[in-house]
């Protein structure tokens, strides 16, 4: 395949493979079905384009392919099922006619991909199972990504993803968005979904820069149509303030030298002030509902950053109350490990430490912050500052054996390295990883 066709097949396949897998899942009604449709439908776009030529709308050439490709696999199955020619015939024409979908339906969510994630949310699956098989799904993250997501191994997530899909095959959940009445039992998921999505994005490893931001781009679009969609729901509206503010400062997040860059430190020019005042607005909006919940403090939290007029004068302790309230309303090692960041920069390394140390001592929190490169980090920087140079460069030492992201790996190999100098002493506004972006 020539240069020019290839490109453009990897393009399309980055960001529009989640509108076409949501397609054809609403058609097929099987999700491996559709994953095993969409992959022949990248073979034959190899074959056919450089042949005939980019299509002029690639995704809806994706999606016919991909239909013809399930339609023969469903007929070769029903044939060895010696399922009766009138009924094959029948469940084919469903899937060749687009999955035979209500108007309303499309009318009430005009998004595939949306109308998907909730599909994925239905209240029969597990929490867990309805992020992460929509992570799976639409986020385009192998297994082994969204393990990494929920802190599991990726053996577990695989049986975790598989459970999920043979319960939507059994109990015949529909894949259709219910009334707009019943939609408050699936939107924490959705939401959870939406900004797993971008974090996937926002911090992805092993992922090039393109797909990083394409991801990115997807949750931040679905943010903004499930805030239209929902415009009095005030947690809706500080997801999309959250996202919006963390993406404004993405130019700004790796140095010259390739190096993370902690958030305080961060050159502030070079921040887009107009994703800025989108993301303060939402948060405005946000406020103006009144249910304030995790991501509207996190948004606060994300504000307090954005609106500091300098790194120096960032509002720590304004920022470590919200953490300790975000903890009281969603308490997790990792709002912890965030928490405890803050309040050594309100306090001094030591108050960090404290709030570290319970979760050391938890058999369950060690179990799971083991693999967790942010504490690691976290707790390096902590132990840095406070003096404790023989733990801190045991505990740098863990982050970057569990670093798979190339940017921070650099910085935390710096900051070893100048911790094993002698003469070098821990800069005392220095907040390390935690904050970076």
């Amino acid at each position: 395949m020539n240069g020019d066709g290839r490109a453009a097949l990897e393009q399309i396949v980055r960001e529009e493979s989640g509108l076409v897998l949501a397609a054809l899942i609403a058609s097929c009604g099987d999700f491996d079905l559709a994953e095993e449709a969409f992959q022949d439908a990248v073979a034959v776009a190899l074959e056919c384009w450089p042949r005939d030529g980019v299509p002029q709308r690639p995704a809806a050439w994706l999606i016919t392919a991909a239909r013809r490709r399930a339609i023969d696999r469903l007929r070769h199955d029903a044939m060895r099922a010696g399922k009766s020619a009138a009924l094959r015939e029948s469940e084919l024409a469903r899937l060749a006619e687009g999955g035979g979908e209500p108007e309303p339906e499309r009318t009430i969510v005009p998004d595939e991909r949306l109308r998907l994630i909730f599909t994925c949310c239905h209240p029969a699956l597990a929490p867990e199972a309805r992020v992460a098989l929509t992570l799976r799904t639409l986020g385009g993250l192998s297994t082994a990504s969204v393990a990494r997501s929920f802190l599991v191994p990726e053996a577990t997530m695989a049986k975790r993803l598989e459970r999920a899909k043979h319960k939507i095959r059994a109990a015949q959940i529909p894949f259709r968005v219910p009334a707009p009445d019943a939609w408050a039992e699936r939107v924490q998921s959705v939401l959870a979904v939406i900004y797993l999505i971008f974090n996937a994005g926002y911090s992805a490893t092993g992922a090039s820069r393109d797909e990083r931001r394409a991801l990115c781009a997807e949750a931040i679009r679905l943010a903004r149509i499930l805030a239209a969609l929902l415009p009095g729901e005030g947690e809706v509206h500080a997801l999309h303030a959250l996202v919006r503010l963390h993406d404004a400062r993405r130019d700004a997040r790796v140095g010259g030298d390739g190096a993370l860059v902690p958030l305080d430190q961060q050159e502030r020019a070079l921040w887009r002030r107009e994703e800025l005042g989108e993301g303060l607005a939402a948060l405005a909006r946000a406020a103006h509902a009144g249910d304030r919940g995790p991501y509207q403090v996190q948004a606060a939290i994300a504000a307090a950053h954005a609106t500091a007029p300098s790194g120096t004068a960032t509002p720590w302790r304004e920022i470590a109350a919200l953490y300790a309230e975000l903890e009281r309303l969603h308490p997790s090692p990792v709002v912890r490990v965030n928490r405890a960041v803050a309040e050594s920069r309100a306090s001094g390394p030591r108050a960090g430490l404290a709030l570290l140390e319970p979760l050391a001592l938890d058999a369950r929190s060690r179990a799971r912050l083991a693999g967790y490169q942010p504490y690691h980090a976290a707790r390096a920087d902590l132990l840095r500052q406070a003096g404790l140079r023989d733990e801190a460069r045991a505990a740098y030492t863990r982050a970057i054996e569990l670093c798979r992201d190339e940017p921070e790996r650099r910085f935390l190999e710096r900051r070893l390295a100048e911790l094993c100098d002698p003469s070098s002493r821990p800069p005392e506004t220095d907040n390390g990883r935690i904050g970076g972006g």
